[in-house]
């Protein structure tokens, strides 16, 4: 079982891990975050509980069921409620949300062991776990009859996840700018999560009816190393993993951070040193101006703002002043001359001032839901380091110290 056990266990781990951190943020969303470590502790319980069945450990699969049964009844709701606080832009529970634990609450009355209750076989209820988890128990759990878990749990996920899905094709979000980038990512990239496991979910259950048997340990191995994978691409993406499961980190109130940047002490691979060491350059004027006349100076300028602000060319990590050329079909040396001459500004340093721009306009809409690098990626920067430093170099300070003296956001 070791095969089973590792993977079982490396994966509780990283649910546990995050789930805890999430009820404890203290940045973010609030609601949110509980929300999310409800559900992935139900997830880790859920796990958990398949490594006792699997090893055969009655005891404690005793209390851990009987612990994570009402979770098992709240998470589709809390799921459905996730979503929908994203897309319907609800950031508290209403009384009315409420109603959607009730099953939750009828999970508790179960397990409670009422006077006069006869004693649960948990050997039973662990062979007929064994054979296909809960869509198989057919012995008593608790108060209410077997059906409650065999048949209330499935019809509780895919209805809930029927209308998630129903919600979130009906606000539009796919085809509409309606919420951000970011969040509009995160929420399709979870939903189709929370498919592809509730339709694995079934799979020994109709493989059974197909008479076409699989070891459940099998199953766990499969759905662990899914979730590892979806772990380590969330580490790849900061804009998911710093932005909505390690939200505890205030990135905006971490000066050390920004010593950090502004003392030099990292310097990333990307990163234009010329940014953070101040060498005294000479002043470089062009070898040769370009004939241009003064009727066309004024109509490239007009063409290259409009380009750039139309299509928020600085938006794009990767954009370089040769692509902007291109799009407005003048030769590369033109174009410089007329940004560093004419704007007064080096190609950088220009596209960076529309990025700080577009930053200040997200954060106040963002900020209670993704940190500020987050924020900064979004707005076209590639690394922490880039965003402080064009940040001191437009306001004269770094963010922590313009948002503490309470400036202006918009200008």
């Amino acid at each position: 079982m070791q095969f089973v056990n590792f993977p079982a266990g490396t994966t509780c781990f990283f649910l546990l891990l995050i789930s805890f951190h999430l009820f404890f943020a203290k940045t973010g969303n609030r609601k949110q975050n509980i929300l999310l470590s409800i559900l992935l502790f139900a997830r880790f319980g859920q796990i958990l509980n398949s490594l006792f069945i699997t090893n055969g450990h009655t005891v404690p699969l005793s209390i851990f069921f009987q612990f994570f049964t009402p979770l098992y009844f709240a998470a589709p709701a809390c799921f459905y409620l996730y979503i929908t606080g994203f897309v319907l832009e609800k950031k508290t529970i209403e009384k009315k949300d409420l109603l959607h634990f009730i099953p939750a609450a009828l999970a508790i009355i179960h397990i409670i062991p009422w006077p006069g209750l006869a004693p649960l076989d948990w050997n039973l209820i662990l062979v007929q776990l064994h054979a296909d988890t809960y869509h198989s128990l057919e012995a008593k759990s608790g108060l209410f009859p077997p059906a409650f878990h065999y048949a209330l749990r499935p019809i509780l996920t895919l209805t809930y996840l029927g209308l998630t899905w129903f919600t979130v094709i009906k606000s539009k979000i796919l085809w509409k700018q309606t919420i951000d980038h970011a969040t509009r990512d995160w929420v399709l990239f979870l939903l189709k999560i929370a498919t592809f496991f509730q339709i694995s979910g079934l799979m020994p259950r109709i493989l059974r009816l197909l008479e076409l048997p699989i070891d459940n340990s099998v199953f766990i191995v499969i759905n662990c190393i899914c979730i590892l994978m979806i772990i380590l691409y969330a580490l790849h993406r900061p804009s998911i993993f710093y932005g909505f499961l390690l939200v505890a980190i205030d990135w905006n109130k971490n000066e050390w951070k920004e010593r950090l940047v502004s003392n030099h002490l990292t310097v990333p691979e990307d990163f234009d040193l010329s940014e953070i060491i101040k060498v005294p350059r000479p002043l470089l004027l062009p070898a040769k101006k370009p004939n241009l006349s003064e009727a066309q100076i004024s109509a490239y300028l007009e063409l290259i703002k409009k380009e750039m602000e139309d299509d928020c060319l600085y938006l794009n990590q990767d954009l370089q002043i040769i692509d902007l050329a291109a799009r407005i079909n003048i030769p590369v040396h033109q174009c410089s001359f007329l940004i560093n001459n004419h704007i007064g500004k080096n190609f950088r340093d220009w596209i960076n001032s529309y990025r700080i721009t577009y930053f200040l306009t997200q954060y106040p809409i963002l900020a209670d839901r993704i940190t500020i690098e987050a924020i900064a990626q979004k707005a076209g920067f590639k690394n922490q380091a880039t965003f402080y430093n064009a940040f001191k170099k437009e306001k004269g300070v770094m963010p922590t110290a313009y948002f503490s003296h309470g400036e202006n956001v918009s200008g």
